[in-house]
């Protein structure tokens, strides 16, 4: 089988700091990669070069064989994005604001208001469609997010931490969503530091740590390496520099005067 997502000796740098230090990953069809680092460590990056919004970078980045850089908007059509941060158009609704997402991606105009009223709907949102976003809480407006990202029914989905500010019911609908999306063959990209969520729902985790891949693996995988421990401890052992109890002892001891 040919990996859906490639990426070859890819490095990128913001002026003298250098982010990405030569990554190097094949990734399957219906896999969902929980992509796990410190802050800082190029999750964000990766996914928006991966989603074309980085485009000066070094090396290869083929999705579905296209090269990344030969036909950005081809590779475009193929990913959903959901990113940590976004300004949504407060002035529009919902309604408005996916209706023009569904335009940019060319889908026919019944479908995108059928599936708009029936995801929208699903997300507890039915009563604020019609009403302008400038009102809505950070939950809500990541729902509208993340409505926005899978409206066109991509074979990829790129999720930067997708459950920033959403409510517990919220975030067992999205976890199951993610399940099933990848049996039907969909390829899910999860950056996230909520290791509970990533050690349940990924199928294959990557831990990267100043610009590289420093794991790859089940969490089974990973286990049998590092003993039978949580991905919490995992990470911590993998990534901490110092030790973390040590840490909390010196801010607790910041109220000691």
């Amino acid at each position: 089988m040919n990996p859906i997502i490639s990426l070859k000796n890819v490095y990128k740098s913001y002026g003298s700091k250098q982010v990405l230090k030569g990554i190097n990953l094949a990734i399957y069809p219906g896999q969902i990669i929980g992509y796990i680092g410190p802050n800082g460590a190029g999750k964000s990056t990766t996914g928006k070069i991966l989603c074309g919004l980085i485009s000066d970078y070094e090396g290869e980045v083929t999705i579905e064989g296209i090269n990344l850089k030969e036909d950005p908007i081809a590779v475009k059509s193929k990913i959903g994005y959901v990113p940590e941060l976004a300004e949504l158009y407060d002035v529009l609704t919902p309604a408005e604001f996916l209706g023009f997402m569904a335009e940019l991606y060319n889908m026919p105009k019944e479908l995108a208001n059928d599936r708009i009223t029936k995801m929208l709907t699903a997300f507890g949102l039915e009563a604020n469609m019609h009403q302008r976003m400038d009102t809505f809480s950070k939950g809500m407006r990541q729902k509208v997010l993340i409505t926005s990202g899978l409206l066109h029914n991509p074979h990829i989905i790129i999720l930067d931490e997708p459950l920033s500010g959403l409510d517990a019911n919220s975030v067992i609908i999205l976890k199951d969503l993610i399940s099933k999306l990848a049996r039907e063959g969909k390829t899910i990209f999860y950056c996230s530091h909520m290791m509970d969520v990533v050690e349940k729902v990924s199928d294959r985790i990557i831990l990267i740590s100043d610009g590289t891949v420093i794991a790859d693996g089940s969490i089974e995988e990973l286990r049998q390496q590092q003993g039978n421990h949580s991905l919490e401890y995992i990470f911590a052992q993998m990534t901490a520099k110092d030790s973390l109890s040590d840490a909390a002892d010196q801010l607790m001891n910041a109220f000691g005067n």
